[in-house]
């Protein structure tokens, strides 16, 4: 298996890994599976600033993960928010860590410190996915979100990869990171 970063040429791939998530799940609240084009320019868009990183076996992309603005004001420039998604299929055999190690590491580079996840809630195994990583549970927002006729929760969950300094390091953009 090879960690790597994500291409726009990647994106017919991770179309089909997202198209269950969205089609089968209330993991993600989006409803309709984004095109090829769109997910290759979500793709462009995120590593202007972010790492966006597959796992791919045999050059069959199994898992992707990438990071995102938590918010957009200057302030919030290092917290992140972080998404994953493996292939239906080949959850549980460690695709995710072995993302989620990756991201954390490219994210540190980057100086930030604080990575957070939302979790549609209940989802055990993303909670727990999560609490082996360090995350814990800051924030719980109830019926915000509604996805196959049923109204549904939403966790917040955080974690520290870095010291809150009085003068922390500035953000080095993923573009820009010698890698």
């Amino acid at each position: 298996m090879k960690l790597r970063v994500a291409k726009s040429e990647d994106a017919k791939q991770l179309v089909e890994i997202y198209k269950f998530y969205v089609e089968k799940t209330d993991i993600t609240f989006e409803y309709e599976v984004p095109t090829v084009e769109e997910f290759a320019q979500r793709i462009k868009k995120t590593l202007v600033k972010y790492p966006y990183i597959v796992l791919e076996k045999d050059d069959i992309i199994l898992g992707y993960a990438y990071a995102s603005a938590f918010k957009e004001r200057k302030a919030y420039d290092w917290s992140v928010e972080t998404s994953i998604y493996v292939k239906d299929g080949e959850r549980g055999g460690g695709i995710g860590t072995l993302l989620y190690n990756e991201l954390e590491r490219y994210l540190i580079k980057q100086n930030i410190i604080n990575v957070n996840a939302c979790i549609t809630h209940p989802n055990k195994k993303s909670e727990l996915f999560h609490e082996k990583f360090g995350y814990k549970k800051v924030a719980h927002f109830t019926k915000c979100g509604y996805k196959f006729g049923v109204w549904k929760d939403m966790i917040w969950m955080e974690k520290f990869i870095g010291e809150h300094k009085d003068k922390p390091k500035e953000i080095i953009e993923f573009s820009k990171l010698k890698l």
